[in-house]
């Protein structure tokens, strides 16, 4: 590819705008134009995101360059919105919606502009002819992944669901549940049954499944640590375990972020990575799934850069061959 995509960043800040900027510029097929942040406009990036100090000279913005082909929103939830609605982007312009705004069908269709969900292993192909995405959430992400391949077979019906997230997936702004002396040698379930993520979730599985599954319950976890998400879902099934694994691995066997292991698996295997592991145990009808995610790459940043190149034409693994931390 002789041609540069040229990249805006509205909300660059946050965690998942500060790895989005870390990740594109190591990314040989693009250009960061310009980094939009109202309140550090003016500001080398790398005096908000220290990390970046020695890889860039660039500086916030407060104006918007039109003469961009992607334009990554990392805002709050419902923020995109508003944005959208107080900026008119030329049509043009492909956008990459990380927050939760257009996720969901009925909200799809906005100013004109159509968003495709943004999971590749469920929408691979709708990506690739898509001129806008809606990034799917980072639980939805990690728990989606372990229920499709039974959602394909007809096989879900109560699903039980709890997942444990580190600090990053709250945020940067403050709040009590975010600060060291609360978060460490502490875990808390929050949003139990009522977590935002629960339609996007079901929405796909109804996309598979051709008959009604009965309820996903999930409770969702804050843990002590800064970033990773581990989930494990509980469901009825009658297949064998060699048969369920062979059946994940299929299901997956041209997705390149997605691994099925047969031994216990652990966050530090996926984090600083777009991965997904997946480990399935089973006893007598009852099987559950564990699936691993980074919560600001494949649940958020890591994800839209595989959505861009997907877009483009690239090898979805173009600037995502990241190892993880292991130790």
């Amino acid at each position: 590819m002789n041609n540069k995509i040229n990249i805006g960043i509205i909300g660059g800040a946050g965690y998942t705008g500060g790895e989005l900027i870390r990740l594109l510029l190591n990314h040989p097929n693009v250009e960061i134009k310009f980094v939009h942040s109202k309140s550090n406009a003016g500001n080398a990036l790398y005096k908000v995101h220290q990390d970046l100090i020695g890889e860039t000279e660039l500086i916030f913005s407060g104006e918007i360059n039109q003469q961009i082909d992607v334009l990554f929103l990392c805002l709050g939830h419902g923020e995109s919105t508003k944005f959208l609605e107080g900026n008119i982007i030329d049509s043009r312009i492909k956008i990459i919606d990380l927050a939760n705004d257009f996720r969901i069908k009925k909200n799809a269709l906005f100013q004109g502009r159509e968003f495709i969900y943004g999971l590749p292993e469920l929408n691979k192909q709708q990506i690739k002819e898509a001129q806008n995405i809606a990034n799917p959430g980072c639980f939805a992400t990690a728990i989606q992944l372990g229920l499709l391949p039974l959602a394909q077979k007809n096989v879900l019906s109560e699903i039980y669901t709890t997942g444990i997230t580190g600090s990053t997936g709250a945020g940067q702004s403050l709040s009590s549940t975010s600060h060291f002396s609360w978060r460490v040698n502490n875990i808390q379930a929050y949003k139990t049954l009522t977590h935002q993520h629960l339609s996007e979730i079901n929405q796909s599985i109804n996309q598979l499944q051709s008959t009604d599954h009965h309820a996903l319950h999930f409770v969702p976890w804050r843990g002590d640590f800064a970033r990773g998400i581990f989930v494990s879902s509980t469901v009825k099934c009658d297949m064998d375990l060699e048969a369920l694994n062979l059946l994940f691995a299929s299901f997956y066997k041209d997705q390149p972020f997605v691994h099925i292991s047969t031994t216990a698996i652990s966050l530090k295997q996926v984090v600083n990575t777009n991965k997904c592991v997946i480990n399935i145990e089973k006893l007598d009808n009852t099987i559950v799934i564990h699936s691993a995610i980074d919560n600001l790459l494949k649940g958020a940043s890591g994800q839209a850069i595989q959505n861009m190149n997907i877009m483009f034409g690239l090898d979805e693994k173009t600037g995502l061959n990241l190892k993880p931390q292991a130790f």
